[in-house]
């Protein structure tokens, strides 16, 4: 006996399964976030063109320019680890290779967010 199948009961309960959707959104959250924070940032830089350090320093212990630097380090470093995931799992095939790469990933943007955020609070804080 021959069984009809329609194409999408064959595929049915394969795949991502809304694992994907939360990934997909935070990536576009974070575009969106990092879109105003660089923007707000190369604002500032440009105005601060030319400027001593002493100015730089006033300028990153105003608290609310280093709640900003603090945020768009966080946001800039975690879409980052967002898309190089994406890489990683559509192109490195060894399961072994990809989860050390995706471990590593993890700890090389963890370490390099925590280094610019712990640089701003130190100056912001006046260490």
């Amino acid at each position: 006996m021959t069984k009809f199948r329609t194409p999408i009961s064959k595929v049915r309960g394969l795949g991502s399964a809304r694992s994907g959707a939360h990934h997909w959104w935070h990536q576009r959250i974070t575009a969106v976030v990092n879109l105003f924070l660089v923007l707000w940032f190369a604002a500032s830089v440009m105005t601060l063109a030319g400027a001593d350090y002493a100015t730089i320093i006033w300028w990153v212990r105003d608290p609310i320019v280093s709640v900003l630097l603090v945020l768009l380090i966080g946001s800039l470093f975690y879409h980052f680890r967002l898309g190089v995931q994406i890489v990683i799992e559509d192109y490195v095939h060894d399961e072994g290779t990809k989860k050390i790469s995706l471990l590593a990933l993890t700890f090389a943007t963890l370490a390099l967010a925590l280094a610019g955020i712990l640089s701003v609070l130190k100056i912001s804080f006046g260490g």
